[in-house]
């Protein structure tokens, strides 16, 4: 018979006399009464204990309730006793007549609560009239009626020969439905040479086997070892199992797989999905081919864990495959075995700890917050603080929390659970203004819950960036004669800085455009850096010049930066061609003689003009603009040479008059003219043209040149000096050769064209004026005739006051410039002269002079 213990005193019984004193009230009343009475009922009841063993036969006997309530046999029929169960099967029932409570189906513990303890059903007996209710708790113990099994009848290991002693190898545990003593208590195996059992103990109190190596394995001389295992459990009577350990000894593998842990210890959150990963369990062979590949299994696991937990061969992997159910068990060992592909194994734990389930994420709570914090900030300077907390106990109470990495900020933990958002490394607002920091909250539980405040804080900018050009240096072009207040261009700084900070203002250094500062002709607006010409510039003058630009910010103190700006005067068309030969501005016009034998192609004289513009603008070309005669003569396009076109005929005009056009190719092109007077002369020989000073044109060839108007005019001087003293002493040879040798008898022959009075200034001949042709005979010259090509010098008027000095002048200066252009054109002339054969010795036949425009001892001339 079953033992009872009674907890608590008597139940609540209701009382018939109140009961019916309340039959007037209303209904509504009554039905509160009665669920009162019920719950005070249930909160004062007792709890009966029994014990009864498993496996029981129907009908047996487990406790009699009116015995043990103090109750009359004969009231619980009155009373309606009834036993009511709260499990889907009814084990029990009870007798209202006897007031016994019997066993209505046997009873199995393994079926019922399986490894927990203590196994309890528990039921309720109800009494009505008045209504009362006892709480019954019937332990289930165990018998000893399971034997140990295990999962094979034969376990095969494949061991390696020379393993070393004292070497383990965990052994398949047995499996015994039954509990406590009734459990499997010990192992044993049969008896050999090479190993003995370790019987160990888990953390639960079950027993599992170990076999030691006592004794090293030989391959060759034994390659197989079978071995029977023993599992006793201390029932009585005492219950065994067997299985067979078949050994296969392998040859030589020098590597052992390793696990990278020897225990694994992880957490699992109940309800877990299937095929959600558990851990992954990982181990290393240093061998290679066959003997390197690595297959897991588990090893000593029950079958009902084996329902639960699913292990990858190949990877390792550990996956839910069951049901996980915290309330029925809150943690797993299971041993896990690497074997290589030589045989060799190792093996690992892994602890599995059943969490219960997380189901409150974290809470970050913002106490401070400066939103915006100076770039230039130390580091270790106080953001924000906040707290973060979670409703969770345990694991899935304690919060982690972090910020993303990519941001110069870190979290310093102060007091419990509060946490400080401090700067860690130097700020620069131009490189990033603003930061979105995430705050990520998160628990320990599995699995982990997270909560995210995200915190933006504004950099302020401080002045540490200067203004930066966007060139190295600027070159602008400016036309000249430009209009005063041109822009000529922009220099552009710009500032990473804001505000104030970035605001920047433009200005020229101190400098100077030749003798002039900068500030009279060029000026630079502070606020946009537009560049303004003041004044008109000429390129002649001022081809380029260069200025030093500033950008300076608006901060405290401003940063700055420099820029050279260089100015490139572009050369207009805005001068006309200069004349410098022949002289335009001379008192009397240039005369150049032509003989009238001269042919198609005889220069004539040779314009000579220069231009103060550059580029095409200098480039000058000559043409004939108006002529006496436009059909004589022409100008060369490039060269400015005059020279006739035709042979010169007898109706040809004494005096031409030519102008000649000098143009530039600007745009639009500038022109100059130069007047020309050509002569036109008949028996003019080349040879005796004498150069007589012309100091007026040679004062004036080049009027820019202090020094050289100086040199020419000393020169000159010389020159003139020169020219005089040869005349005078000609006339005077002239003079004593007239008195020795005209008074005589000789006949005197001449030209039948020569003029017969030299004197006379109204004469028909081709010259516009009388020239004196002078020989010396000696007698006895048998030569009837002699000819003269060219004059030696023009012959002075009677009556010089009649014709006035310029006549002479120009003719003098004419033949002078002919002469030098055939001294500078390389042109020699040839010249003929006859005198009679009775000429006597010493006579003067003609006179060669030649001209050097050089100086000093370098103008010395001998003729031979």
């Amino acid at each position: 018979m079953a033992a009872a213990a009674l907890e608590r005193g008597p139940c609540f019984r209701s009382d018939p006399g109140m009961a019916g004193g309340m039959e007037n009230r209303s209904r509504k009343r009554q039905v509160l009464s009665f669920f009162l009475c019920l719950c005070v009922s249930l909160a004062a009841c007792e709890t009966i204990r029994y014990s009864v063993p498993e496996e029981k036969k129907s009908g047996s006997l487990v406790a009699n309730i009116a015995k043990d309530l103090k109750l009359d046999v004969g009231k619980l029929s009155a009373r309606n006793a009834r036993l009511i169960s709260k499990s889907s099967k009814q084990y029990f029932e009870l007798n209202a007549s006897s007031g016994d409570v019997i066993i209505k189906e046997k009873i199995d513990r393994e079926d019922m609560g399986g490894q927990s303890e203590p196994c309890l059903l528990q039921f309720e007996i109800v009494l009505e009239n008045p209504l009362q209710l006892y709480r019954i708790e019937v332990q289930i113990d165990d018998v000893n009626d399971n034997s140990p099994k295990f999962s094979k009848n034969e376990f095969s290991l494949e061991l390696p020969e020379q393993l070393p002693v004292n070497s383990r190898f965990p052994l398949e545990r047995a499996q015994d439905s039954d509990i406590g003593t009734n459990g499997i208590q010990s192992y044993a195996i049969s008896s050999n040479e090479h190993f003995s059992l370790d019987v160990l103990s888990r953390g639960d109190g079950s027993k599992y086997a170990e076999l030691l190596l006592e004794k090293p394995l030989d391959r060759e001389k034994q390659a197989q070892l079978m071995l029977i295992l023993t599992a006793a459990d201390g029932g009585l009577p005492q219950r065994t199992g067997t299985t067979q350990i078949r050994i296969n000894v392998l040859d030589s593998n020098d590597n052992f797989p390793q696990f990278s842990q020897s225990v694994y210890k992880v957490q699992l959150m109940e309800n877990s999905p299937r095929d959600t990963l558990v851990t992954k369990v990982e181990a290393s062979d240093l061998d290679q081919g066959s003997n390197a590949e690595i297959t897991y299994s588990f090893r000593q696991v029950p079958d009902k864990v084996l329902k639960l937990f699913k292990l990858n061969q190949l990877s390792g992997e550990i996956t839910v495959w069951g049901i996980i159910d915290y309330e029925q068990r809150s943690s797993y060992e299971m041993n896990i075995q690497a074997t290589d592909g030589g045989g060799l194994y190792a093996h690992c734990k892994l602890l599995v700890q059943i969490k219960d389930m997380n189901d409150n994420a974290p809470e970050v709570t913002l106490t401070s917050l400066t939103s915006t914090i100076p770039e230039d900030s130390f580091p270790e300077t106080v953001v924000a603080l906040f707290s973060v907390s979670d409703r969770d106990s345990g694991d899935n109470g304690r919060t982690l929390c972090s910020i993303q990495d990519n941001v110069p900020f870190a979290l310093k933990s102060t007091l419990k659970d509060y946490y400080e958002l401090v700067t860690q490394k130097p700020l620069d607002r131009e490189k990033v203004p603003e930061y979105n920091i995430t705050i990520t909250a998160t628990d320990r539980g599995t699995p982990r819950l997270t909560s995210v405040r995200v915190i933006r804080v504004q950099l302020s900018d401080i002045n540490d960036n200067p203004p930066v050009f966007n060139e190295s240096s600027y070159v602008m072009y400016l036309k000249e004669n430009n209009p005063p207040g041109l822009l000529i261009g922009t220099v552009r700084a710009a500032d990473l800085d804001t505000e104030q900070n970035a605001k920047v203002t433009y200005s020229a250094l101190p400098g100077n455009i030749g003798d002039l500062p900068f500030s009279s002709s060029i000026s630079i607006n502070s606020g946009n850096g537009n560049v303004y010409a003041l004044q008109s510039l000429d390129y002649e003058q001022t081809r380029d010049f260069q200025v030093t630009v500033r950008a300076a910010d608006g901060g405290s103190p401003p940063l700055s930066s420099e820029v050279i700006v260089r100015v490139v005067i572009i050369d207009e068309n805005d001068n006309a061609p200069f004349i410098l030969y022949p002289l335009q501005n001379s008192s009397s016009p240039a005369t150049d003689l032509v003989p009238r034998s001269a042919e198609a192609g005889y220069l004539v004289t040779k314009v000579v003009a220069v231009d103060g513009d550059s580029g095409q603008n200098s480039w000058l070309s000559y043409q004939l603009l108006k002529a006496t005669d436009p059909s004589l003569f022409a100008v060369g396009l490039q060269t400015g040479e005059v020279k006739t076109s035709r042979p010169i005929t007898s109706p040809d005009s004494v005096k031409q008059k030519l102008i000649v056009l000098v143009r530039d190719n600007g745009e639009p092109p500038r022109s100059t003219t130069s007047t020309l007077n050509v002569l036109l002369v008949d028996g003019f020989s080349d040879a005796y043209m004498q150069l007589l000073d012309v100091p007026q044109e040679e004062e004036q060839q080049d009027t820019l040149t202090l020094y050289l108007v100086i040199s020419l005019s000393f020169i000159s001087f010389l020159f003139l000096v020169s020219v005089v003293t040869i005349i005078a002493v000609r006339l005077h040879k002239t003079r004593q050769c007239r008195e020795q040798y005209v008074p005589s008898s000789r006949t005197f022959y001449s030209d039948r064209n020569f003029p017969t009075n030299p004197a006379e200034p109204s004469g028909t001949g081709t010259l516009p004026q009388t020239y004196c042709y002078e020989v010396c005979l000696s007698t006895g010259s048998g030569t009837s005739e002699f000819k003269f090509l060219r004059p030696l010098v023009p012959s002075l008027p009677v009556d010089p006051r009649v014709t006035g000095g310029s006549i002479f002048d120009s003719q003098i200066n004419s033949q002078l410039k002919e002469e030098k252009e055939s001294v500078r054109e390389g042109r020699t002339s040839v010249s003929e002269d006859s005198i009679p054969r009775s000429s006597g010795e010493g006579c003067i036949v003609n006179k060669v002079i030649g001209i050097n425009e050089n100086c000093g001892q370098n103008g010395w001339l001998s003729y031979q």
